[in-house]
């Protein structure tokens, strides 16, 4: 039962990751650059989960120095680099190609879980991992039958994304030893801060900060879709192994396309539609455990 919820915890964070598209568009038309949505995302973020903090449990805020080396992981090599390596990545390539290269995500954990938390490979995990690659190129439009060239750089880039989106469960995993899960937010968010603010040039664009409809998209952006996204998602890798979880977390690019649909009416394909089902088996597919299965026993449960 706990680890079950644990999956749904993943599975709800995923799903408010998957919304972020919403209030970015908007964000971005109202004239924001990719780099400054990414500052104001994690300013934002920052500033809501230091109240909460505060007014729950000011003893949270407490960690050691030479742990920093933990949220310097999750919120700067994680947080800035990942949004750093996929931004250009669209530039360079395009939207489909980037978000393709940013799913190898999975591929990643699992292989880094091996490494570091000695998480057994299983055929569940393959053919799970096998399952959501083919899903999200469906989903995203790249289909076998398209042909775009990519270039060198804009391939490193692409997979670098991936990459560093991977290294959030890896850090948050071995920072979940030590502190609970808000603890790991909200000190994700403080370094991820830290990391974009000076190069973020946000006081060129204070003007933008008038309008009352901008505060209502970085109340999206930063409470709905940051705040709450990642600390669900955190929250599950508390019970769940940080391979399981990317590859749960997979059904973001599904959610995006559904809000895609229902919010700016974009019409979905029927390889889309073969690329959501797909998706939903896989997460169906890594979630059962087969008696005789190698599990690596999970994290003790913290209270929220």
């Amino acid at each position: 039962m706990q680890k079950n919820i644990a999956y749904l915890y993943i599975l709800f964070g995923a799903a408010l990751w998957g919304m972020i598209g919403i209030f970015v568009t908007f964000l971005y038309k109202a004239g924001f650059t990719p780099t400054q949505v990414v500052a104001i995302r994690a300013l934002s973020a920052c500033f809501f989960l230091l109240i909460y903090v505060l007014i729950k449990n000011r003893n949270m805020l407490k960690i050691k120095v030479a742990d920093s080396k933990y949220f310097i992981g999750t919120g700067i090599v994680s947080i800035v680099f990942f949004n750093w390596c996929l931004f250009n990545s669209i530039e360079e390539t395009s939207i489909s190609i980037a978000s393709i290269l940013l799913y190898t995500a999975p591929a990643f954990v699992t292989i880094l879980s091996r490494i570091v938390f000695k998480e057994f490979f299983t055929f569940r995990k393959v053919l799970a991992l096998l399952l959501t690659f083919l899903g999200c190129m469906l989903v995203i439009g790249l289909y076998p039958t398209s042909s775009q060239a990519i270039s060198v750089y804009g391939l490193i880039i692409g997979i670098g994304s991936g990459f560093f989106y991977a290294m959030y469960s890896i850090f948050g995993k071995l920072a979940l030893k030590k502190y609970k899960s808000l603890t790991v937010t909200v000190y994700t968010f403080i370094f991820a801060s830290v990391g974009i603010l000076p190069f973020s040039q946000l006081w060129n664009v204070l003007d933008l900060f008038q309008h009352a409809s901008v505060w209502i998209y970085i109340i999206g952006l930063g409470f709905l879709s940051t705040v709450l996204a990642y600390t669900f998602y955190t929250k599950g890798l508390e019970t769940v192994e940080s391979s399981r979880a990317s590859i749960l977390a997979t059904v973001e690019p599904v959610v995006a396309s559904l809000m895609g649909f229902i919010i700016f009416q974009e019409k979905l394909s029927g390889w889309q539609y073969i690329g959501i089902i797909l998706v939903i088996v896989a997460v169906i597919v890594v979630q059962e455990k087969r008696s005789g299965e190698h599990i690596k026993p999970s994290l003790p449960k913290q209270a929220f």
